[in-house]
């Protein structure tokens, strides 16, 4: 019985262990971006730790091997359970810190961690396990462990429990083996009393902030955003946070601003309306992003336009934006109108799979700050797309900051061009992002920028557009290589190009 217990609490570390890691993982991909960089580092740091406390779970004496283990779990219980909390409310705070904090962390979990399976290898081989046996049976239910967590992590967990609240359940995951150990030897224990007094303290704490992990992450976001939060929400794809102070509605996905609905009108009509003033003929427009509607209203404020399809793979998004009333509001209930045909996938994805055609394409992606969203941005992607535009039409895509990004500007129009489009690259400035930058492609397209609208604007008119498809000395056309799906150099222009601007 003594050995089913040992053997199933290496099921249970192995799962906190690898839920403490993709925790720290995933909340250091949504705060910084490049999500391969930091789980790439972060792996790497873990795996490193774990051969640390391997290492010095040598000098743990053999007759204290059951108490140490013990104690251990009270520690990776506490310092794993609270630190997606603390790294939360670090990086929300005390942005500087947030790094150093965050591998220390990783550090003192993977050292912990390591020392579990030596001891409880160790405790079986007290108990006479034939050698073959014990190493079989560990390392089977290490690793089913490992299995177990991975899949729930992705489609269970971070969508639906959340990384605060997930970080406690586990902590006290490994509390809860803490006391299952110390009540199956009590026999073989010394100050058992005591342990089982230091076991219910940290397992009080960690009830504690699983409760109030909700007003944890609310006072975080409030530092982080400082605003009053109107919506907030983790799904399988991101972090959602919509935000209002006085008449200024913010969207924020993973921690960047998407919008403010104080100047969003620059954006949204520079986005589209150059394109479809120029296609009075377009009766079918392709949306893919734009999951708040935005530009959707825009596009639907063309009488000729019979047909929209927009593309977004957050479902949690386009359903905000289609029930929340201040959210329509801002939309105009654009998700309600009968035209509109919503489609809730990867964008690259679809387009594999369908065979329709359109007369014009809105791309209002996130900026590629990662390579999940650097494929979007890519050779083959571009290539696709292409093949489902007319080849009079026109399709135009948002491509970060000309300024600010100016590297990953033009490798966004180089990577055009090298799927045979012709481009026009354009910029407007919008207050809250600062200079932004589009860029109008086409197969065929003999494209002049509009002298003037079909429709009453509030930004555009033949002065605002004549501007934006004129570049100033200090944001000239650079040579850059395309993007390609087996590189995504676009990523790293990306984060190189906002590192050198952002304090």
């Amino acid at each position: 019985m003594t050995k089913r217990i040992l053997i199933l609490s290496v099921f249970v570390v192995a799962s906190c262990g690898l839920a403490y890691e993709l925790i720290a993982g995933a909340l250091s991909s949504y705060l910084l971006g490049d999500s391969i960089l930091q789980f790439s580092t972060i792996i790497g740091c873990y795996l490193f730790a774990m051969g640390v406390g391997a290492h010095f779970s040598k000098y743990v004496a053999e007759e204290d091997v059951l108490s140490r283990f013990i104690d251990i779990e009270l520690a990776v219980g506490l310092v794993g359970g609270v630190s997606a909390a603390l790294l939360f409310m670090t990086f929300s705070w005390m942005t500087a810190p947030f790094r150093t904090l965050l591998y220390v962390l990783v550090f003192m979990v993977g050292a912990l961690v390591g020392m579990e399976v030596p001891l409880v290898m160790r405790a079986l081989n007290a108990r006479d396990t034939a050698f073959n046996d014990l190493v079989s049976r560990v390392l089977t239910f290490d690793y089913l462990g490992a299995l177990a967590v991975s899949l729930l992590f992705p489609l269970v967990l971070a969508p639906y429990v959340g990384l605060v609240r997930t970080g406690f359940l586990f902590g006290m995951l490994n509390v809860g083996v803490a006391f299952w150990t110390l009540y199956a030897f009590r026999a073989e224990l010394s100050d058992v009393g005591g342990r089982v007094l230091r076991a219910s303290f940290v397992m009080f704490a960690l009830v504690i902030g699983f409760a109030l992990s909700d007003r944890m992450v609310q006072w975080g976001e409030h530092g982080l955003f400082g605003d009053q939060i109107l919506y907030s929400t983790n799904t399988p794809y991101q972090r959602l946070v919509i935000t209002r102070w006085k008449d200024d509605t913010r969207l924020y996905i993973n921690g960047n601003l998407q919008f403010s609905s104080r100047d969003e009108y620059r954006y949204h009509e520079a986005l589209v309306h150059p394109a479809l003033q120029a296609l009075p003929w377009a009766r079918k427009v392709l949306v893919l992003g734009g999951g708040d509607g935005l530009a959707l209203r825009e596009v639907l404020r063309y009488p000729n336009v019979r047909q929209v399809t927009v593309v977004d793979l957050d479902p949690a998004m386009t359903q905000a934006f289609t029930t929340r009333p201040e959210l329509v509001k801002l939309n105009g209930g654009a998700f309600s109108d009968p035209r509109v045909k919503v489609i809730n996938a990867d964008a690259a994805i679809w387009l594999q799979n369908t065979d329709e055609m359109f007369d014009a394409a809105i791309v209002d992606f996130p900026d590629p700050s990662s390579f999940a969203l650097g494929k979007l941005y890519s050779v083959p992607f571009y290539g696709m797309l292409q093949k489902h535009v007319a080849a009079k039409g026109l399709m135009v895509v948002q491509s970060t900051s000309p300024f600010f990004a100016p590297h990953a500007y033009w490798t966004i129009d180089a990577t055009l061009r090298e799927v045979g489009m012709r481009t026009w690259p354009y910029h407007a400035y919008v207050p809250s992002f600062g200079e932004w930058g589009f860029i109008m492609a086409s197969p065929e397209h003999d494209y002049v920028p509009p002298t003037s609208y079909r429709l009453p604007m509030r930004y555009l008119n033949e002065a605002t557009t004549r501007e934006m498809f004129a570049f100033p000395p200090d944001m000239q056309r650079l040579d850059m290589a395309p993007n390609r799906l087996n590189t995504q150099s676009l990523v790293h222009e990306f984060g190189q190009d906002w590192r050198r601007v952002i304090r």
